[in-house]
């Protein structure tokens, strides 16, 4: 299940969600959406696990969480619309 997280701080490396989501099961790929222009993070990342079960346990325990002052934003990614 790929799991959409928002509100993240700019400074948030991808290991640093990655260890946030792996205390609920194994994550398969963490991508930080970094703005082109900029090349700094745009403030959200998508979370790939293993287990949908384990996904959607993280999601409801992370979602408001704060995090480095910021409160996170947590659920399921919507698919990718064809462009």
């Amino acid at each position: 299940m790929t799991i959409y997280v928002g509100n993240i701080p700019y400074s948030m490396k991808e290991n640093e969600i990655e260890q946030l989501f792996s205390e609920y099961g194994k994550v398969v790929s963490v991508k930080v959406i970094i703005d082109k222009f900029t090349k700094r993070s745009k403030g959200y990342a998508f979370v790939e696990m293993e287990d949908e079960a384990q996904a959607q346990t993280a999601i409801d325990s992370l979602n408001g969480n704060e995090v480095q002052g910021r409160s996170l934003k947590v659920s399921k990614a919507n698919p990718r619309k064809e462009q």
